[in-house]
């Protein structure tokens, strides 16, 4: 009898919490790495996670929870991590145990600030993970749409074709579509910058720019983004499949996207502080902007909409002013 490789997912946040409900649909058992002791026991005991998604219920004989690191890694063949970037190192640094033989996929959409490199490459770069091991998992697709059970679709990217078609599989439902790629960091990136592109977004809506304007933002997004990854990782990729443009449009327009709230916030004139402060979750755009900015300062890639967001966002300059300058730019 064959054995099949045993799942488990890094994150108590959403999209975590999405993940798990979209494995469950398929394995008898999900290994559910959660860093706070309290979520995992009121999981137990009311068989919802009590802080992202309440409304999905899981049966609990189908997960392995532990807020053991190692423990959880020791138990899984493919680590799938959902954790903040901004915090995804200070769980990396209480791993102990060998990585050696595990496969790893990333469903994280930023940049590791201790690195400054996207997870797929931080994971290669320090802790030595081949490249045939190292996976990502990018939308377009909300967790909140895949809670309420609505068709989305989902890009698997990884230089191994069979172990992007099993998580694929793994992941695969009545409300869920996959399809494989091989761009690991291409995808990465665009997860990434399209989060900058939604914060843009935002702010234009909160600055009272309307859909004409808009629509004119997010075309001119989505050739930004394709400088930036061509300076980043050059290879064939159509930009306009899914993984990309279909990612940074419904991160730039639709209500569920943090990253737009962020922004919309900061358009109608709140400070970086306050508008953190007001939002549950966290906005990967913020720590993205930063980022790829210096990143982008060594390759040289024409990204006006990423300047004009780091502007605002890092040197406190005036949201109205960059975007009235930032309109004479697109085209």
């Amino acid at each position: 009898m064959e054995v099949k490789p045993k799942i488990a997912v890094f994150g108590s946040g959403s999209w975590a919490t999405a993940i798990v409900k979209m494995l469950c649909e398929n394995l008898d058992t999900v290994g559910w790495y959660m860093r706070s002791e309290y979520t995992a026991e009121h999981l137990r005991r009311n068989n919802h996670n009590p802080s992202y998604l309440s409304s999905v219920e899981f049966h609990m004989d189908q997960l392995f929870l532990s807020n053991d690191i190692n423990k959880m890694i020791e138990y899984a063949d493919y680590l799938i991590f959902a954790i903040p970037s901004a915090f995804v190192q200070d769980e990396l640094d209480k791993i102990k145990v060998s990585l050696d033989h595990k496969v790893i996929f990333s469903a994280i959409k930023g940049i590791i600030p201790k690195s400054g490199l996207i997870v797929g490459e931080h994971f290669h770069d320090i802790l030595n993970i081949k490249f045939e091991n190292i996976g990502v998992i990018t939308g377009p697709c909300h967790a909140e749409e895949v809670a309420l059970e609505r068709l989305s679709y989902l890009t698997i990217a990884c230089k191994d074709e069979e172990k992007a078609n099993f998580i694929g599989k793994s992941l695969s439902s009545r409300y869920i579509k996959t399809k494989t790629s091989d761009d690991i960091i291409g995808t990465e990136y665009a997860a990434m910058l399209k989060n900058i592109y939604a914060i843009a977004a935002g702010i234009a809506h909160g600055l009272g720019y309307g859909d004409n304007f808009q629509s004119v933002l997010m075309s001119n997004a989505i050739r930004e983004m394709k400088r930036y990854i061509k300076k980043v990782h050059k290879m064939k990729r159509n930009i306009n499949n899914s993984a990309y443009l279909g990612d940074l449009l419904v991160t730039g327009y639709s209500v569920f996207s943090r990253n737009r709230m962020f922004g919309n916030m900061i358009g109608k004139g709140y400070t970086v502080k306050s508008a953190m402060l007001e939002m549950v979750m966290v906005a990967e755009g913020y720590y993205a902007t930063k980022s790829a900015y210096e990143i982008n300062q060594k390759n040289g890639a024409n990204t006006p909409i990423i300047d004009a967001v780091y502007r605002i966002l890092y040197e406190g300059k005036n949201a109205k002013n960059q975007f009235k300058k930032l309109t004479e730019l697109l085209d």
